[in-house]
């Protein structure tokens, strides 16, 4: 067992757990843990916008420095769960990181999960989020001009289908989504059918929960001819003219194959796109231990992506 990163040694010990019904059932039902209190330099805020086409409100929490006059990036914020679990306030100890070292803002948006609402539900919540957000920008104190997405898990995943989305459908005057942050994004359901896939070192998210979390998602089996429209990204055949991203994984982590393929494919159409493969890291080892050297590195990474593409 000594493929695993020196600073993460300890996954040697977490017995690889996987997710179905039953498992989903019991999260769920677990007692929610109230946000975290941001302290006094940084404004919470939750706010809510209209559903796509006639659909349920969405609901977002808005991080913002409390010291800025003005309008400032944004980073619209996708959380993880395989598309099953999670809820926003999970990442803000990330998000307030981001806040308060880069001066941004930092909207976390919540999305209807499946299997009781299936593709496309999630990534009309999170399109209708970023929608109502720029409307309100000037409210809201958002600089339109330089706004990123980003997400862990299938928020990544997510993020990126939000990324084409955006890309279709910009309207006249929109400013063009700036940037992608892609935490080990869960990309391509095709995964779950390619035989003599890495698995011995998989913590946390394991081939049966990938296939589990399509299938809720998808409404059909994974790797069927047809799927709904942006609901599985690596699936999309041009990748012309999108946003410059960071994707980042571990290279012990499931998504591991998919997400290098990805990052290749931007990059053979002229997208920008810088790829962080964590040797011996698996997926969400920086949730898991966020104290360690190596996740606070992997955080800095991210940090320093942002800086770049939002701030001048």
């Amino acid at each position: 067992m000594n493929a695993f990163h020196p600073d993460l040694r300890i996954a040697r010990l977490l017995p690889p757990v996987s997710f179905g019904p039953a498992v989903v059932r019991l999260l769920r039902h677990l007692p929610e843990r109230p946000a975290p209190d941001p302290g006094p330099d940084v404004r919470a805020r939750e706010i809510t916008v209209p559903g796509y086409d006639g659909g349920p409100e969405v609901s977002l929490r808005l991080l913002r420095p409390a010291a800025a006059s003005g309008p400032v990036p944004l980073l619209l914020w996708i959380h993880g769960g395989g598309l099953i679990i999670g809820r926003p306030e999970q990442d803000e100890r990330s998000s307030l990181g981001f806040v308060r070292e880069l001066g941004i803002a930092v909207a976390s948006v919540r999305y209807r999960l499946a299997p009781e609402h299936p593709a496309p539900a999630a990534v009309d919540d999170v399109f209708a989020g970023l929608r109502g957000l720029l409307d309100r920008a000037d409210e809201l104190g958002i600089e339109a001009s330089r706004v990123a997405v980003g997400g862990a898990s299938a928020g990544g995943g997510l993020a990126a289908a939000l990324a084409h989305r955006m890309h279709d459908t910009r309207r006249d005057g929109e400013p063009a989504v700036a940037f992608q942050l892609l935490v080990y994004p869960m990309l391509d359901d095709r995964t779950v059918t390619r035989p003599g896939h890495r698995v011995p070192h998989v913590r946390a998210w394991t081939p049966r929960s990938n296939r589990f979390g399509w299938t809720s998602y998808l409404g059909r089996e994974p790797g069927s001819p047809e799927v709904p429209t942006y609901s599985v990204p690596a699936r999309r055949e041009d990748l012309t003219g999108l946003p410059p991203a960071w994707i980042g994984v571990g290279s012990l982590d499931l998504f591991h194959d998919e997400d290098v393929a990805y990052a290749r494919r931007l990059r053979d159409a002229d997208v920008p796109c810088a790829l962080d493969v964590v040797p011996g890291a698996f997926h969400g080892f920086d949730a898991l231990l966020p104290r360690a050297a190596v996740s606070r590195t992997f955080w800095r990474s991210q940090a320093d992506a942002l800086r770049g593409a939002l701030l001048p």
